[in-house]
């Protein structure tokens, strides 16, 4: 009686098998040629500096806000002086990509030292001037005006060095144009920037304080105190100004923060610090 085999024959293989065979090679090659993914590192932030006159301090920390919201991945860091102090430290090799003067003079002297392209001199505002008195104080500034240096509780009348800062310059020349500067003179304390002078009137080394609106409007001076504004015309423009270092370690995010500045949404945040932007004749 003939039985079926159970053995296959000799050279033949099961053709699925061969199939699964084939699959689990072709898988394994496909595997083991394919490098992992790195896992992804979070970049760090470019970092622009900035040399900024004191009276930029608070206006700076919002114009970085508003950058920050469409260029997330910059920071600012910011040094702080009167304008003609760090004009000198660049000098000396004071390292920065951005110079933000309280006098555009200061960046054109930047550029004349090779420090800065004439190009990349730019005019940023017009700043504007204030006599300032704590809340406390029984003057009424908003009335007497400049007649308020002359009130007999003012021993000390705060202001910036003329010889560094602008704003000390403008307020000399305000007190000029006042018909005051005689009279007060032998008053004036001097601050080494127009920060410095608003510490001696904040914390009542001096009675009243002739300082920056952007000082006035962005710090806790607008909590702490009550100001008269200076008339434009009693003191030659304050014509805040910068310039790129020739230096900048990323011109390109340096660019970007100093077109950010000068773009309408970066005025109109100046512009609640008390710039203004003359019309260019």
């Amino acid at each position: 009686m003939f039985r079926p085999s159970c053995h296959r024959q000799p050279g033949r293989r099961d053709p699925g098998a061969v199939t699964a065979l084939l699959v689990a090679v072709s898988v394994t090659i496909l595997f083991g040629c394919t490098k992992p993914t790195p896992p992804r590192v979070a970049r760090a932030p470019t970092k622009i500096r900035v040399a900024a006159a004191t009276d930029l301090r608070s206006c700076l920390d919002a114009l970085t806000d508003a950058f920050q919201v469409e260029h997330p991945n910059f920071d600012l860091l910011p040094t702080f002086g009167a304008s003609g102090t760090l004009l000198s430290q660049l000098k000396s090799g004071l390292e920065t990509d951005l110079y933000l003067s309280a006098d555009v003079a200061y960046a054109h002297d930047l550029a004349a030292a090779g420090l800065a392209a004439e190009a990349d001199v730019f005019e940023s505002g017009h700043g504007r001037l204030v006599i300032w008195v704590r809340n406390e104080s029984p003057i009424d500034v908003s009335k007497l005006g400049g007649e308020a240096l002359l009130d007999p509780s003012v021993r000390r009348v705060a202001i910036a060095n003329p010889v560094h800062a602008p704003y000390g310059r403008a307020a000399v020349a305000a007190l000029e144009h006042l018909g005051l500067h005689d009279r007060v003179k032998e008053k004036l304390a001097v601050g080494e920037s127009a920060a410095q002078a608003a510490q001696y009137v904040e914390s009542g080394a001096a009675e009243v304080g002739i300082l920056p609106m952007a000082l006035a409007k962005g710090t806790r001076l607008v909590e702490r105190g009550r100001f008269w504004v200076v008339p434009a015309d009693a003191h030659p423009p304050i014509r805040h100004g910068g310039a790129i270092h020739a230096r900048a370690i990323d011109r390109e995010a340096t660019v970007a923060f100093r077109d950010f500045l000068l773009a309408p949404a970066g005025r109109a945040i100046l512009a609640r610090y008390g710039f203004e932007f003359p019309a260019v004749p």
